[in-house]
């Protein structure tokens, strides 16, 4: 399912939208604040940084930060989105994978692991948490890791009330109760909650840096957003960093991404 569905999405015109945009420079900008302190520990040179991309699509992130000098790895287990990768970057490290089984890489191995895809897809609590781990063991110490999520409430909001689907998505327990998506709201897509997010950095005993709306209110305001001139965007790009840190705001938007250090 996952195959088919990446062979006809379209990833890189996702992140050329101006939604798709934002969730880009916002991620890439805590990226760059991760890896500023990571040489702040007296390394000289950006080759001598390790990032591993998990789940790297098409390379939104990956070839960058590859153009940037960095000894990045990228693992992606949708043969099409990889073909599409090798092909925009042949040079860089590229190999088919998964998030649940990384064995091809050593323990501490990264400095900074990007986990940018596969939570998305990882159904169960169980999964999410297994793909977390691996991350943190191929994570070098002090080193960062980056996840990111999709939010409950953007689905709900989005799919169960503004496309009208509230009747079926209670009447076949795609709800609980309290509103939360169950396994069986959408096979591909899995959806969490600020509490979740939580359960699983404990879990899994690591140290939160930051947690961030990586796109805040764009995904709600599309029309509008892509509408704006770009000195108007320019300053919903800089209203959005400026607040993309407040505790009112996340869970509310479509993705959030926590920062975590592997102690």
């Amino acid at each position: 399912k996952l195959e088919e569905y990446y062979n006809k999405f379209n990833e890189d015109k996702r992140l050329g939208t101006r939604h798709g945009h934002l969730e880009y420079v916002t991620s890439k900008f805590y990226i760059d604040q991760c890896l500023k302190m990571i040489k702040e520990r007296g390394i000289s040179s950006n080759k001598e940084i390790g990032i591993l991309d998990i789940g790297a699509a098409t390379g939104g992130y990956s070839i960058p930060l590859f153009e940037e000098e960095y000894d990045v790895t990228a693992v992606e287990p949708v043969r099409h989105n990889l073909g599409i990768l090798k092909k925009k970057c042949p040079d860089i490290k590229a190999y088919q994978g998964n998030a649940l089984r990384m064995r091809k890489f050593k323990d501490e191995t990264f400095d900074l692991t990007l986990l940018f895809g596969p939570m998305y897809h990882l159904h169960s609590f169980e999964d999410k948490l297994k793909a977390l781990k691996e991350a943190k063991r191929v994570t070098k110490k002090n080193g960062y890791i980056l996840i990111a999520y999709i939010m409950n409430e953007y689905s709900v909001i989005t799919y169960a009330f503004k496309e009208r689907h509230i009747r079926e998505a209670l009447e076949k327990g795609m709800l609980d109760e309290e509103f939360h998506t169950t396994e069986i709201a959408n096979e591909l897509y899995s959806f969490v909650r600020i509490e979740d997010i939580d359960k699983l950095k404990d879990m899994a005993e690591l140290k939160r840096y930051k947690i961030i709306s990586a796109d805040g209110p764009a995904n709600y305001m599309r029309q509008i957003v892509n509408g704006l001139d770009d000195d108007e965007y320019e300053a919903f790009v800089r209203y959005h960093l400026a607040t993309c840190e407040r505790m009112e705001l996340l869970g509310a938007g479509g993705h959030t991404v926590d920062i975590l250090i592997k102690e």
